[in-house]
């Protein structure tokens, strides 16, 4: 099975690397932009939370009590999931883990890495994701832009980074594109955008500036719902 990429709206990413799909903030129940909802979804084998606001907790715990998958959070954001009803027993690591570490499952390296940002418990952060094949994956979270991102693409060659583009509570267009850059990412797809009216409702910011900020870096445009092949990056 070749890499793959499902981008359900909001920052709700499925992601099917050879032997471990994973899914990254699963927000379907209230996300107007999913196209399936999490009963009908794929079956995780791990689930990432970058933090406990509604829209990026979502349906974790009940995709990991329906499918038997392991959830991996922060410290400190594991206990209030245990408490909305998450098995001790499928907890990454037990306790989770945190911002610096690395863990890996089910041959995916996930590296936990800083985010700006607020979080009704436990810190916010963004998850690096290295697959079977190699193909590195970067998921921000919801963020500002920092400027330790140049740090993090000088350890790790990101081959696509997930970046929140829509503004008012994250980075927008402009702060996005400036973050591909310090990243040095080969490719950049936005997501946070749309899905509510206080967001912006386009990405034509993101792609301008990108263009001037990170001309070499690829922008990768999908609607809610599409697949993308890895690292072919064809949309279907």
């Amino acid at each position: 099975m070749s890499a793959s990429l499902v981008w359900h709206g909001h920052s709700n990413f499925q992601i099917d690397s050879p032997g471990c799909r994973i899914f990254i903030d699963p927000f379907f129940t209230g996300n107007p932009a999913a196209r399936v909802g999490w009963q009908d979804a794929a079956a995780p084998d791990l689930v990432l939370v970058t933090h406990l606001h509604g829209d990026h907790a979502g349906d974790a715990v009940a995709l990991c009590q329906k499918n038997g998958a392991k959830l991996g959070a922060v410290v400190g954001a594991i206990g209030p999931l245990q408490e909305q009803g998450l098995p001790a027993e499928l907890c990454l690591n037990g306790i989770g883990f945190n911002i610096g570490g690395t863990l890996v499952e089910k041959g995916v390296a996930v590296t936990m890495t800083e985010a700006f940002h607020t979080s009704d418990s436990g810190a916010p952060v963004g998850y690096i994701l290295t697959l079977a094949d190699g193909f590195t994956i970067y998921h921000a979270g919801d963020t500002g832009i920092f400027a330790n991102m140049e740090l993090w693409g000088e350890l790790y060659s990101i081959d696509l980074a997930l970046l929140p583009a829509g503004g008012v509570f994250t980075m927008d267009g402009r702060q996005a594109a400036m973050a591909a850059r310090l990243l040095k990412a080969k490719a950049a797809l936005p997501m946070h955008w749309g899905t509510f009216p206080a967001l912006a409702q386009d990405t034509a910011e993101f792609e301008r500036e990108l263009a001037v900020r990170a001309p070499t870096c690829r922008f990768v445009r999908m609607l809610p719902g599409q697949r993308l092949d890895l690292p072919g990056f064809t949309v279907h």
